[in-house]
């Protein structure tokens, strides 16, 4: 922690060109608290993972220290360090969109909770012209001047949603939508650990209007797992999105396909099993090598007024439903949107109001193991009348002062756990966000 402190009382250069190299630079740090409180819900019967039918009040902390170095050679190094503290509302479990996304730093495993190595890579980028564009500083992000025009490469431990789904309006959840199928496209099965990190390349085309990127990240040796696998070879997930946006500052709609090699179950052959011996259906008990699942995703955002704070967005994802859920949570299927309202509209320019609905779905095969009794990582009611899972998002972010935001949020989610019989539940929860 003393070499941290050092490093944040470097100045920050002007421009990444003439950063002093091999001089660690202090990019930002935050604390983010969430308070949130389920509701009771209806609850005629309950599994191991059902929602806690008498409601459930949890806190959740958050702490982060970003870090930078410029190298010669267009190089650059980034390091950082998170802790969590805290858990989430029933254990984390009894949703696949989980209503306070900044738990997936520890998952709904039982994790230390002492700090940890976040991100640790290299990105390197070969300018193809002479035109740049400035850089702020930020986290993850050297302040400078950067070619229009480039190749990026990027190699080492870091999160796969740094690169592919981002939105203006739905990407944070320290900041914005707190529920993961607002924040990110829930059916997009990317690879990480429990935490929500991995290692792996990244290899980026980047060019004024347009770009293409492609990753490849090591896979977790089993289901929400925090060990990762030793070779590429064994297990990968890859993806690759093309991103459209003419101006800098206008629309974008971004194409992403994934493809995940792994130790993966596969519904129906657990579900074969479990008739022929009369249990309860078990997919990890299918586990085997070398299975794939692919999947596919839209994402758009469209500014509409105040500088681009005020606009809407969308994500659309489907994948193929039979192989088992993996990575990151039970969803096959989901259509999401909403917007953003600036408050300069009542004469608080730094406030933000979000609006988000949501709609997930899965696979008839993923519906019949969970009616069989069958458990993933996140779901088992013990039996199963199938809805999609609705969800309704409001949050409201006010800016107290400079790099402080107190966010009250509310949810309201109809067949949670795409179980009928449960349910509705309701979630109101109080964000608090110190940034610098």
């Amino acid at each position: 922690m003393l070499s941290c402190l050092l490093f944040a009382a470097l100045p920050l250069a002007s421009h990444a060109d003439d950063a002093p190299l091999f001089i660690p630079q202090w990019l930002g740090t935050q604390y983010t608290f969430v308070d949130q409180n389920q509701s009771r819900v209806h609850s005629p019967y309950s599994g191991p993972l059902s929602l806690k039918a008498d409601g459930s009040t949890a806190r959740s902390h958050t702490f982060g220290a970003y870090f930078g170095i410029a190298l010669p050679w267009h190089l650059q190094y980034y390091w950082d360090v998170e802790m969590f503290k805290g858990e989430g509302v029933s254990n984390a479990t009894g949703l696949a969109g989980l209503t306070n996304g900044d738990i997936i730093r520890s998952g709904v495993a039982s994790l230390g909770k002492r700090p940890y190595v976040a991100r640790n890579y290299l990105r390197w980028v070969l300018p193809l012209g002479d035109e740049t564009a400035e850089v702020e500083r930020g986290q993850d992000q050297l302040p400078g001047h950067e070619a229009t025009k480039h190749i990026e490469v990027k190699i080492g431990f870091m999160a796969v949603n740094d690169d592919f789904d981002r939105n203006r309006y739905a990407n944070a959840t320290r900041t914005q939508f707190m529920n993961w199928s607002l924040w990110n496209n829930t059916a997009w099965d990317f690879a990480a650990d429990t935490r929500g990190y991995t290692d792996g390349l990244v290899l980026g085309w980047v060019m004024p209007g347009w770009s293409l990127r492609y990753g490849i990240y090591r896979m977790p040796v089993e289901a929400n797992g925090q060990a990762l696998v030793k070779s590429l070879g064994v297990s990968s997930g890859q993806q690759i999105e093309l991103t459209l946006q003419p101006k800098p500052d206008g629309w974008a709609l971004r194409f992403l396909a994934y493809r995940n090699k792994g130790n993966m179950g596969i519904y129906s052959q657990a579900i074969d099993l479990a008739q022929l011996s009369g249990q309860v259906p078990d997919i990890h008990a299918d586990d085997k090598p070398g299975r794939h699942k692919f999947g596919f995703g839209i994402n758009g955002e469209l500014p509409v007024a105040d500088n681009g704070d005020t606009g809407f967005f969308m994500r659309a994802g489907w994948n193929d439903g039979h192989t088992e859920s993996f990575n990151f949570t039970e969803v096959d299927r989901l259509l999401s949107g909403g917007f953003q309202l600036s408050g300069a509209h009542w004469r608080r320019s730094d406030d933000r109001l979000g609006v988000g609905l949501a709609v997930e779905g899965l696979s008839h095969v993923h519906t019949q193991y969970l009616e069989m009794g069958g458990s993933g990582f996140l779901l088992n009611d013990g039996a199963l009348r199938y809805g999609p899972e609705q969800i309704a998002e409001l949050y409201y972010s006010i800016a107290v002062i400079n790099h402080f935001t107190i966010s009250p949020d509310l949810q309201f989610i109809r067949n949670p756990g795409y179980n009928r019989d449960r349910g509705p539940a309701r979630f109101a929860g109080l964000r608090a966000h110190i940034q610098f």
